[in-house]
């Protein structure tokens, strides 16, 4: 290390940090930071976040036992400091990387770790099922669930302390307000939280009038008694609303997130409140590192950079399909007025901040509530707007019955513009994009496109615009092949594009997978086999047409998506091949029915079958066994 790590060194196991001298933790606190900022700058990660919460986190491994309490870190992204005190330091040397930990809590890698997350709004209802358990077994230990201010924009957050307030004993919720999910929070929960943090000074406000009452001869110690036993407290009268007392939850707060001896006795308060208690805990998003402050957004999810000016080591030289999509956007957003835009809280992250900038009044972040962007898009659409919902894969997935039953079922025209569709690495199994063939391909009156170049998208994007009806485009995450560029074929509903066409082997590649396909064909073609390769742009509705063609003078037909095997692209075309008494064999190379861990995308394809070696390998042999 660069650094000493006099009082990190002594972290070596859960529990260590209560071993220090109070007078310790501020050093601690310091070598933390020193730490996470190289080991995430060598590697890539979460780093603002975890900047944020190096204090709250080490005050709740204080005032609490993480042997025997449970702490739930909602998404748990920030989650990196709970994992070095609980003796996980070494691990931060193989971080997201295949066969490495993980930047997420996952239970398997450690016993402190109570609960799998990687999703928003989450931890709430986690927490409440741990707690009512925890009361059905006899036991006594505490649970805690930290959740963020944009985490609290999801409406599942707020059933669960709808639940919540029911519960007669303890259970703990820790509000981490930094005023930043990804990007800026927004909405009436964000106003809220902001007019709490803003109030004059309402704990002094609060001794004031309490000393004031006091001084009133006879009266004044009976009237502040009387206060103090009111159900709503005195807070009822300076913070209008208290939104969460008015829910049944004792509110604390707000309290400094960067104190520790004042967390750790608050905390200490709050385990002694006979119901559900929140913790309002404010804390600056990148603390201690200067470009990270200045830039959270940017240092949310970071590649490797340089430490002393921020700067990343890598350079893009290439758009990639976010670029693309958000080029697209903006040009038919000036020709067309009836074009909006909608994010789920990653206004950055999906390619929207210059269509923010060039039409805000056309722009809507609904915040981290994919259920309501894609119901509120539903609405927009009923008017005869033209919404375009972007959402990654993986988060789309919390919004299926909305998908199915607002906008699919009506035929309304809502565009899906599906970001990181596919494997997207390191950061693992929650946010892997590679469901959602499977779970739209089922839904009535839904077409559903990929795109095989940085063309194909712009042109699938203007076809979408065009097209009355429900219609999604998935794409990967990362630089956007350009080759092919000769081909470019006008999009037709439910059309193939034929790349080259020849006899015995058919590959039928779906967008993201077409390059893989280009290379398993030039494999084949070296090795003296006819080889026709298909560009599929459709996953819904099928080229019947062309596939009964291809069973005509094809022996072997391959179908190649990154997706899950069960219930996608390959599944629907050897099903239609079977139900129309084709004989043609079909080979389906998709991912298999599991959760596909952390790592490079090129390493997990490789280890999950889908590289070009492994496609051509199992080719040769079903093909030479036929």
């Amino acid at each position: 290390m660069a650094f000493v790590m006099d009082k990190l060194n002594k972290i070596n196991n859960t529990n260590d940090i209560k071993a220090l001298d109070p007078k310790e933790y501020p050093k601690l606190a310091e070598e933390i930071r020193e730490f996470l900022i190289e080991k995430v700058s060598a590697h890539g990660g979460h780093l603002a976040s975890n900047l944020g919460v190096v204090e709250l986190t080490m005050a709740l491994h204080l005032a609490f036992d993480m042997e025997e309490d449970r702490l739930i870190w909602d998404v748990g992204h920030q989650s990196y400091t709970h994992k070095i005190l609980t003796g996980r330091k070494e691990g931060f040397d193989t971080l997201r990387e295949f066969g490495g930990m993980s930047g997420f809590p996952k239970r398997h890698e450690n016993p402190a770790d109570a609960f799998d997350t990687g999703h928003s709004s989450t931890s709430i209802s986690a927490g409440l099922g741990l707690a009512v358990a925890r009361d059905l077994c006899g036991d006594t230990n505490k649970v805690i669930a930290v959740i963020g201010d944009g985490a609290l924009t999801g409406g599942m957050a707020f059933e669960a302390m709808n639940n919540a307030a029911k519960l007669d004993t303890n259970f703990i919720i820790v509000l981490n307000d930094n005023e930043m999910s990804i990007s800026p929070n927004v909405g009436g929960m964000s106003q809220y939280l902001d007019s709490i943090r803003t109030a004059d000074s309402y704990q002094e406000l609060k001794n004031d009038v309490l000393d004031s009452l006091q001084k009133i001869p006879v009266y004044g110690d009976r009237m502040v008694k009387r206060i103090r036993k009111t159900k709503s407290s005195i807070k009822q009268l300076f913070i209008p609303g208290m939104l969460f007392e008015n829910m049944g939850l004792t509110y604390l707060g707000p309290v400094d997130g960067h104190n520790i001896p004042l967390l750790v006795r608050t905390f200490k308060k709050a385990a002694k409140v006979n119901g559900a208690v929140i913790v309002h805990v404010i804390t600056k998003k990148g603390k201690g590192y200067v470009p990270a402050e200045r830039h959270p957004a940017r240092f949310h999810g970071t590649g490797v950079f340089d430490i002393e000016t921020g700067l990343p080591l890598s350079k893009k030289t290439k758009a990639d399909y976010t670029d693309v999509f958000a080029s697209v956007m903006n040009m038919a957003a000036k020709e067309n007025e009836r074009l909006v835009a909608i994010t789920a809280a990653m206004e950055t992250g999906t390619g929207l901040k210059r269509f923010h900038n060039q039409f805000p009044e056309r722009f809507f972040d609904v915040g981290i509530a994919e259920e309501h962007a894609v119901t509120f898009a539903s609405g927009l659409a009923a008017r005869g707007l033209i919404p375009v919902v972007a959402i990654y894969s993986t988060f789309l997935q919390r919004a299926y019955d909305q998908i199915l039953h607002d906008v699919c079922l009506q035929d309304l025209h809502v565009v899906f513009a599906i970001d990181r569709a596919g494997i997207v690495g390191s950061d693992g199994e929650t946010h892997q994009g590679i469901f959602d063939i499977s779970y739209l391909m089922t839904i009535p009156n839904l077409v559903l496109m990929a795109p095989k170049n940085k063309w194909e998208l712009a042109d699938m994007l203007r076809f979408a615009f065009d097209y009355n009806g429900p219609i999604a485009i998935r794409y990967p995450r990362g630089t956007a092949y350009d080759g092919l560029k000769e081909f470019r074929v006008p999009i037709a509903l439910g059309k193939s594009e034929v790349l080259y066409d020849e006899t015995d082997i058919a590959l039928l590649a779906y967008g993201s997978m077409i390059p893989t396909a280009m290379e398993v064909r030039d494999r084949l073609k070296e090795m003296h086999y006819q080889c026709t390769l298909i560009n599929a742009r459709f996953a819904k509705p099928l080229d019947e047409e062309l596939l009964l063609s291809l069973a005509e003078d094809h022996k072997l037909l391959v179908t190649i998506e990154e997706n899950v095997i069960t219930g996608g692209f390959g599944q629907q075309v050897t099903q239609f091949l079977t139900d129309t008494g084709q004989e043609i064999k079909v080979i389906q190379v998709a991912l298999p029915d599991h959760f596909i861990e952390q790592g490079s995308v090129s390493k997990l394809r490789e280890e999950n079958g889908l590289d070009a070696d492994s496609i051509v390998k199992r080719i040769i042999v079903e093909y030479i066994g036929m």
